[in-house]
């Protein structure tokens, strides 16, 4: 893939260097006390399961063989008894404790490395949701959601069974090789020579395997994405589905997107079956080599160039470790696994992290309404800064356009200089506090991107805008978007009640608001009454707490536009931007609409999307564009009287004309033909591109 042809996420994934290091130093170095325990209490553990060998072969040769005497590593011989069943009475208890010293600190390496793992995967996946709220709409343009939600829920996951389970074996085989390597070193370094032998085998083995399967757990992450996206399509779009009668069709989506995610599966799968069976042989190899040198030993004496003794005591502690030494080494495999899948997951975290936050608040930016309104550092043209309403936060709602240009980035996150064609170009117009201002013009004129920039979803390209006199790129973000309301064409709606789809935003958490539960009900209640919704409410089972489903799927389309409508008239904006609020209602319901709208724009500047023109004829002004430029502007009967565009558009809508006039559908057409080669050059593209 070409780096011009990947998107923010791919190249800044790329760019992540050592992802695990900067995972313990960002995230591990704050809970590093839970890591601490949970690695003590694991060495304690282990150590504390390496000693009932050894006293088993020390009991055998001291106390039942006679061949030996009774001493420990490490533990004085003035320490220990001398009578036999004084020796025999200490092995047991020795025994019996080691288990319990073992049981117990295993519970301590447990609770401790959870809470390590469990902490650093919950920072991890709140930050990565903070990062990718703050990201611009640019990147969501581009970003799939089942993408997004793979970093979010899947990688995430991954980086916990790292730290709990692979980081704390890791700590367990080193342990256990170190310990079980220097007890029998101690013991009889010459058979140890014969136990350890596959160790280095071993080690060049795993090498191999890790340099193997990284590729391949890279390959799998990516089309985890696809998957998600298949799915999360599928059932959002569900009624879709049923009604086009597509069902066999997403199944094959999705089978598709399943069945490349069980190839890359399987290709690590296949060297998975190669390394552990490889791993378990070597290891198995140890320990009979062991059992069969020191059984001839045991016989025949020294074999070979062997030269020391080994008793009957000596010969079972090798065989027990030997065996405890063969578990850890043949988990290599689950640990190499769990470790690459973490590595992968780890470098799409980062790379989300680490996409760039265009759109943020200067380091001197301003509340918009607030004291500092007048200060000179910002980018007002020098002109009247208005006082302010103090119904609306201080905000008057005074907007300036001035020559205003704007191309969608082709990849701004990568490259701020990489831009796509122009879409608006020299926009130029103003609106008053109070003033109601009318957008319209063809589909894909740019009425709705326009708007966009009020709201700094995104940032001009050239040129500024202004509210209050002051350019919106000076204000902070939260005080911008506080002042202005949007209701959009599709309305957006959370699982949840009513009442609390009414208030997000605005009362979104009581404990934050400056008024009790009770007045917060009050307000969402008369917000309802305003937007004509109370009585359809007030009707349902359960009122104002009936759960309206995912995105609201239990509402009609009118009932949902009128809900955003309430929402709205509760956060009392200065601005108010209406997307196209009543496309999707009957004409009854449009009326209803219409009226709580006209009450909610009669003392705030409203900026109306519309292709219904008769639902703008009384605005104070009304602009008309075509390829993102203002090609008429003036008042209803203004634009009649030119006979452009807009009469064009009134004739056919008021029934005056048949149809537009040729020249008309001909720009119309061309437009779509343009942007329908673009899309299919970019997909084309996309195609080519290889895994």
């Amino acid at each position: 893939m070409a780096a011009d042809d990947r998107n923010a996420f791919e190249v800044y994934r790329d760019r992540v260097d050592r992802p695990l290091g900067r995972l313990f130093r960002e995230y591990g170095a704050s809970e590093a006390h839970w890591l601490v325990i949970g690695m003590v209490a694991n060495v304690v553990a282990r150590v504390a399961g390496l000693i009932p060998p050894v006293v088993l072969g020390v009991a055998i040769d001291a106390v039942f063989t006679g061949s030996g005497p009774y001493t420990l590593p490490i533990v004085p011989d003035a320490w220990l008894p001398t009578a036999e069943p004084a020796q025999f009475r200490l092995s047991v208890l020795l025994i019996f404790g080691s288990f319990i010293v073992t049981g117990v600190f295993t519970y301590v390496y447990g609770i401790a490395a959870n809470n390590f793992a469990h902490r650093v995967m919950h920072a991890v996946r709140t930050d990565s949701f903070d990062q990718m709220q703050r990201l611009d709409m640019t990147f969501f343009d581009d970003k799939q959601t089942g993408e997004v939600m793979s970093v979010l829920n899947n990688d995430a996951s991954n980086l916990e069974v790292f730290l709990d389970n692979a980081l704390q074996n890791s700590a367990r085989l080193g342990v256990m090789v170190v310990g079980i390597a220097t007890v029998l070193v101690y013991y009889n370094y010459e058979l140890a020579v014969v136990t350890l032998a596959a160790i280095p085998l071993m080690f060049l083995f795993t090498l191999w395997f890790m340099r193997a399967v990284e590729p391949r757990y890279v390959a799998q992450r990516s089309v985890v994405g696809d998957l998600n996206t298949a799915l999360e399509n599928a059932l959002s779009g569900v009624e879709l589905v049923k009604t086009s009668n597509t069902e066999a069709h997403e199944s094959e989506r999705v089978e598709d997107a399943s069945f490349s995610y069980f190839r890359r599966t399987m290709s690590i799968l296949r060297l998975n079956y190669v390394y552990r069976p490889g791993m378990e042989l070597l290891a198995g190899l140890a320990f009979a080599a062991t059992f069969a040198v020191g059984g001839f030993w045991l016989a025949n004496g020294p074999p070979g160039p062997f030269t020391t003794e080994l008793t009957v005591g000596t010969f079972v502690t090798f065989v027990l470790l030997t065996q405890q030494f063969v578990a850890p080494l043949a988990e290599v495999s689950n640990i190499i696994d769990q470790y690459e899948n973490a590595k992968a997951s780890c470098e799409r975290v980062f790379g989300l992290r680490d996409i760039p936050v265009r759109i943020e608040d200067d380091g001197d930016a301003v509340e918009l309404g607030g004291s500092a309104q007048s200060d000179g550092g910002t980018r007002n043209d020098g002109g009247v800064t208005p006082a302010g309403d103090p119904d609306h936060g201080g905000v008057a709602g005074a907007v300036e356009y001035d020559d205003v240009s704007f191309a969608y980035p082709e990849n701004a996150l990568v490259d701020p200089e990489d831009a796509d064609e122009e879409v608006l170009s020299g926009v130029s117009f103003s609106a008053d506090p109070g003033d109601t201002v009318a957008l319209v013009g063809p589909t894909g004129a740019g009425k709705s991107t326009l708007l966009k920039l009020l709201l700094r979803l995104y940032d001009v390209t050239d040129g500024a805008i202004r509210v209050d006199g002051h350019d919106v790129r000076d204000v902070t973000v939260e005080s911008l978007r506080s002042s202005v309301g949007y209701v959009a064409q599709d309305t957006t709606l959370f699982d949840g009640t009513i009442a609390e789809n009414i208030r997000y935003g605005r009362f979104t958490r009581i404990d934050e608001a400056d008024v009790d539960e009770g007045e917060v009900r009050d307000r969402v209640v008369e917000a309802a009454k305003a937007a004509e919704a109370h009585e359809f409410i007030a009707s349902l089972p359960n009122g104002y707490e009936t759960r309206i489903g995912e995105r609201g799927v239990k509402l009609s389309g009118g009932q949902r536009q009128r809900l955003a409508i309430a929402r709205v008239v509760l956060q009392d904006p200065a601005i108010l931007i209406l997307d196209e609020a009543t496309s999707a209602v009957d004409t009854e319901t449009e009326m209803l609409i219409q009226r709580s709208l006209d009450r909610l724009a009669a003392d705030r500047t409203t900026f109306v999307i519309a292709h219904r023109l008769s639902t703008v004829t009384d605005a104070d002004a009304a602009l008309v564009l075509e390829d993102g430029e203002v090609v008429e502007r003036g008042s209803h009967d203004e634009l009649l009287a030119a006979d452009g565009l807009y009469a064009k558009l009134w004739g056919v809508q008021a029934g005056e004309i048949d149809e537009l006039p040729e020249e008309f559908v001909e720009r119309a057409r061309e437009r779509h033909v343009d942007r329908a080669v673009e899309r299919a050059t970019e997909t084309e593209v996309d195609s080519e591109t290889p895994d």
